[in-house]
Order: structure tokens, then C-alpha cells, then sequence
């Protein structure tokens, strides 16, 4: 048998019916050869095709990406600055309660209307981040630690030390780091 007849089976099923043990051994190794160079040449074309898709046709070097497109906003620095500095809108904080920027480092409370308070997000009982603000305390729900909106003073522990303060300044109805 060529290689393009040999069967695809085990050397159980080569062998069967013909009584030839011994070319049914060599027959499922030469299948072996044959799926491996098969597979091999696929890679290879697959390779080929996938170089040849990131080259440029009129040089044949691989070509650069131009990157995104611009918007044409009137501003080079991307329009509302200070909108882009800012946490949060003053209507985005509820009063007696707050909410946690964890991405931005900060939890921002409104213990009294017009008021505004910010402390760090980690509890220093464990270094734990703090999960919500709920029932007029900034809770960790690691252990169980609560604190103050008005102050970041421990509630409840087993935190022994308060969260610490974060100046925020409020301009308008926008919130930012002082």
C-alpha cells in the first residue's frame, strides 16, 4: 500500500481480516508518519498564508497600523477637561449614604446634604477593599469592619485604625481630588 491508501485506524483495524500482525503494526506507525507530515504541511501553509496577510503588496514588508481614528473635537487635549478630572457628579452621591470608586482609589460620602467627605478604599484592618456604603457606614465585607461617612472613625471591627481621609473638592456639581 502507498501512503495516500493506508488506513486511518488503529493497527488493530489494519490488520483485521488479512492475518498480517506484523504489517498491521508497521501499517499504524506509517499512519502515524502520515498524519504528522499531513498536519505538518497544514501548519506550514497556515504559516505561510497568515505572514503573508500582515505584509504590505507593494513591498512586501509588513505594514504599520495607523492606530485609532481622531475625532475633530476643537480641543487637542480631548475636550472637557475638567469634566475629565472629576470623580463624580454631586447628584451621583447619595446623602447619609456614598459611593466606592475602586478603580479610582477613593470612596466619596455625603454624610449631610451638600457635604462631601473622601476616604481611602482599603481597610487597614487587612487590606481588604472596602465594598459599599449602606446604612450610613462604609463597610468591608472581608471581615465584617464598619466606618464612619462623617469621618472614616471605626463603627465596628475588628478594624482598630479609621479609613483614611482623601481631600475632595467640589466645583459645580462635579467632584474631584483636592
Amino acid at each position: 500500500m502507498s501512503d495516500e491508501q493506508m488506513p486511518t485506524g488503529t493497527g488493530t483495524e489494519a490488520g483485521a481480516g488479512s492475518g498480517a500482525g506484523a504489517s498491521a503494526g508497521a501499517g499504524a506507525g506509517n499512519s502515524a508518519r502520515t498524519r504528522r507530515v499531513l498536519l505538518t504541511g497544514a501548519g506550514a501553509v497556515g504559516a505561510a498564508m497568515a505572514l503573508a496577510a500582515c505584509g504590505d503588496d507593494s513591498t512586501g514588508e509588513a505594514g504599520v497600523s495607523p492606530g485609532p481614528a481622531l475625532t475633530e473635537s476643537g480641543d487637542p487635549g480631548g475636550g472637557d477637561r475638567e469634566g475629565a478630572q472629576s470623580l463624580a457628579r454631586t447628584s451621583d452621591i447619595p446623602v447619609g449614604g456614598g459611593t466606592v470608586y475602586a478603580a479610582q482609589g477613593i470612596v466619596i460620602t455625603q454624610p449631610s446634604p451638600g457635604e462631601f467627605k473622601g476616604f481611602d478604599p482599603i481597610c487597614p484592618h487587612q487590606g481588604c477593599p472596602v465594598a459599599n456604603v449602606d446604612g450610613g457606614t462604609i463597610n468591608c465585607t472581608c471581615h465584617g469592619s464598619k466606618f464612619s461617612i462623617e469621618d472614616g472613625a471605626v463603627q465596628s471591627g475588628p478594624s482598630t485604625k479609621p479609613l483614611a481621609p482623601r481631600d475632595v473638592k467640589v466645583t459645580g456639581d462635579r467632584i474631584s481630588l483636592a
